[in-house]
């Protein structure tokens, strides 16, 4: 069904926003039916800025408890390594050429050999082989 055109005419209003000015971008709420800014709570500045300064203040000092914290951690762990060292030398060496030939082995077998050719191409090479075999054969 075609619109109607509307015979009511309108007028401009010249009070609204002036040219330039920022628009601020509406919100529609679907459960009251309602488009346009809601009105923001009249707050005072300068007490929303304490509580945020005092939530960083709170943030700051928890960091810095939680970084002394991982430092003393890391210091025990140093003078505990230390001293097993200074006590047990040749169990310590043991356990470092040990632990080395660990780290050797897993790096060669993690890593393809560069001289031997991936099974794939193996596989294909001896399907060759005997295709060409059997052909000669005739």
């Amino acid at each position: 069904m075609p619109r109607r055109k509307s015979t009511e005419t309108m007028t401009l209003d010249t009070e609204g926003a002036k040219i330039g000015e920022p628009v601020p971008k509406a919100i529609i709420d679907v459960n009251t039916a309602s488009v346009g800014v809601p009105r923001q709570a009249e707050h005072d500045l300068r007490t929303e800025l304490s509580a945020l300064r005092k939530q960083i203040d709170t943030l700051q000092q928890q960091v810095m408890n939680a970084g002394q914290s991982a430092k003393g951690g890391a210091g025990k762990a140093i003078r505990q390594t230390g001293a097993l060292v200074k006590h047990h030398p040749l169990s310590t060496f043991v356990f470092m050429a040990v632990a080395a030939g660990l780290f050797v082995v897993a790096s060669h077998q993690l890593s393809p050999s560069r001289r031997r050719r991936p099974s794939a191409m193996r596989d294909l090479g001896d399907f060759y082989e005997r295709l060409r075999a059997g052909l000669t054969r005739f």
